[in-house]
């Protein structure tokens, strides 16, 4: 019972510390990440998975599989899982299949994805290697798109289309708690009244005498909100996440006791929303094979002290319309065309599965 407890305890610290970092799984690409990176956070939930995938790209040879989340796609080898990708939905600029000629002058159905994460530009390309498979990375492909169509769950939107006649289009899973009338939104120095709604998933405020003059501040990407004194008196202060944007919001709620009520239901509602975030990415999968998560007994050998591997970022980037000129490589003892200045012959030889 005592090693139990234990268990329970460690499992549930760990889910916290993954909370507490920063969101960064479906907005950045990462290599090689660590036991802990390849967990799913909280609200995350794997929706397809795919074996006997090849990263044909990075790791030509080395047999992985495919992990389809609400917010990224992970792809991790077989025999050794530190060897791994994770690359979140929002760094795609184009995924797609297409088919390819393997090395052994067969057809194979390859999924193609282009990200963008710093500035820099990454290609990925995997292939299954269950010939049988009839699954061509449709799951990939769907999520995706609604991922795509469900940004107002975790983005800021002004003016948008999202009051009908005075009344919030609610979205998928959303519950209104609270309508308040007569609110001022003094984002402008002069101030505008309007009406302000409280769900289980984002704050609205639209104006009276123009509701396309409207803002939805989705919980996901509030930083803070508390109570200030300005020089309209007490206001609800929220503040968005520096990768939204970092807008500072104020709304004047009269008497104070009402604004002091509004301020304590925002923060329950946004404690609920951090134990049990909702993202919108809702898709139906038509393949119904059961699926296992990712866990320590499935994948015991990896650490998160493993040493780090490689620098391989640079073997995944996009190839540029200017080939670059071979030249004779002491290190190989022939020629070879010249690496790109993050990269070394030898770091991308290292690279090359051993048998």
């Amino acid at each position: 019972m005592v090693t139990i407890l234990i268990f329970k305890i460690i499992q549930f610290i760990h889910y916290i510390i993954i909370f507490l970092v920063k969101m960064w799984q479906d907005n950045e690409v990462r290599f090689d990440v660590s036991y802990t990176h390849m967990q799913l956070r909280l609200g995350e939930f794997t929706v397809d998975r795919l074996d006997l995938i090849e990263d044909t790209k990075g790791n030509a040879g080395d047999i992985g599989r495919l992990i389809v989340t609400n917010l990224r796609i992970i792809w991790h080898s077989s025999l050794l899982p530190r060897i791994n990708l994770s690359i979140g939905y929002n760094t795609f600029i184009t995924v797609n299949t297409k088919t390819i000629h393997s090395l052994q002058g067969k057809h194979i159905q390859a999924l193609h994805i282009l990200a963008s994460f710093r500035h820099c530009r990454y290609e990925f390309l995997f292939t299954n290697q269950d010939l049988k498979s009839t699954r061509h990375y449709t799951s990939v492909i769907g999520v995706y798109r609604a991922y795509i169509s469900s940004k107002i769950y975790r983005e800021i939107k002004l003016r948008s289309g999202i009051i009908n006649d005075k009344q919030l289009m609610l979205l998928p899973q959303e519950i209104v708690h609270s309508t308040l009338q007569d609110i001022w939104n003094l984002s402008l120095e002069q101030g505008n009244i309007g009406t302000f709604i409280i769900t289980n998933i984002r704050l609205v405020w639209f104006a009276d005498m123009n509701y396309q003059f409207n803002i939805s501040i989705p919980y996901l990407i509030i930083a803070n909100i508390t109570i200030k004194n300005s020089k309209f008196g007490p206001t609800l202060v929220i503040t968005s996440s520096e990768s939204s944007g970092g807008y500072i919001l104020g709304f004047q709620v009269n008497p104070i006791q009402k604004l002091h009520t509004v301020y304590k239901e925002i923060l329950m509602l946004l404690k609920a929303s951090e134990k049990s975030p909702i993202f919108g990415v809702d898709y139906t999968f038509e393949h119904q094979a059961p699926l296992q998560q990712l866990n320590v007994e499935q994948h015991s050998e990896i650490q998160d002290n493993q040493p780090e591997i490689s620098n391989v970022f640079g073997y995944y980037f996009s190839e540029s319309s200017n080939q670059r000129k071979p030249s004779f490589s002491i290190y190989l003892g022939l020629a070879a065309e010249e690496p790109r200045e993050t990269s070394t012959l030898q770091s991308l030889w290292e690279l090359v599965p051993q048998t």
